[in-house]
């Protein structure tokens, strides 16, 4: 497997506060900042755009994360590039025609990712993926923070694992939804490298604590 990453989830920071916040956890050792990009229609909630990720790509060194949780994303793919997003993903029940939005990411200069609602099945994925520099596995219903962890979706990440190490090896998981210090473990286990964190990072005071706290819990017992 790869090494982890530990990518703090904007959507629950305190956005009167998103300079201090990006700062805090980029000092706290994050690895990059995972941004939730929601249009209320693909998902209930409605977020941010790129011109809060161009925002934040000016406030931190930290590597921008963008996933786009919106219908036809690919008039706004350019515009989160000159943003400054490098890995972008895109869900595979929102793209018609994944393989020209996946070129299209790559193309504009970010590395492409499809993400996965928790129902959708692996088979769905398999074609694309030897496009893919990694794959977003939802472990809640995207929408919302603060949700508890879907076990069940970890048979999907084994099926990538497995893919992976046949195919693909460079290719990377991401997980999001749930990620603690008590889920952390066994999404490492199935085959998880970069896990995204909300509430577990930014629901706590002492951010480098949080952190290093699930990048300990990520690792396993010593």
């Amino acid at each position: 497997m790869h090494p982890i990453a530990i990518a703090p989830s904007v959507l629950s920071a305190d956005f009167a506060h998103l300079a201090d916040e990006a700062r805090a956890v980029a000092d706290a050792g994050a690895d990059f900042l995972h941004v939730d990009v929601m249009d209320g229609r693909f998902v209930p909630n409605l977020t941010l755009g790129p011109p809060v990720v161009a925002a934040l790509k000016r406030v931190t060194s930290l590597p921008l994360d963008c996933h786009l949780m919106i219908v036809e994303p690919d008039h706004l793919l350019a515009d989160f590039a000159n943003a400054g997003t490098r890995w972008l993903s895109v869900h595979i029940e929102a793209c018609p025609h994944l393989h020209r939005t996946v070129q299209r990411i790559r193309d504009l200069g970010m590395s492409p990712g499809v993400a996965l609602n928790p129902h959708t099945a692996f088979a769905t994925l398999e074609p694309i993926l030897p496009e893919l520099d990694f794959v977003l596995i939802m472990s809640v219903n995207p929408g919302f923070g603060g949700q508890t962890f879907l076990p069940a979706v970890l048979d999907k990440v084994r099926s990538i694992e497995a893919w992976r190490r046949q195919h693909r090896p460079e290719l990377r998981i991401q997980i999001d939804g749930g990620i603690t210090v008590d889920t952390i473990g066994q999404a490492r286990q199935a085959g998880v490298d970069w896990f995204v964190a909300g509430s577990a990072v930014f629901g706590r005071p002492d951010r480098r604590a949080a952190i290093d706290d699930l990048r300990a819990a990520a690792q396993g017992p010593a």
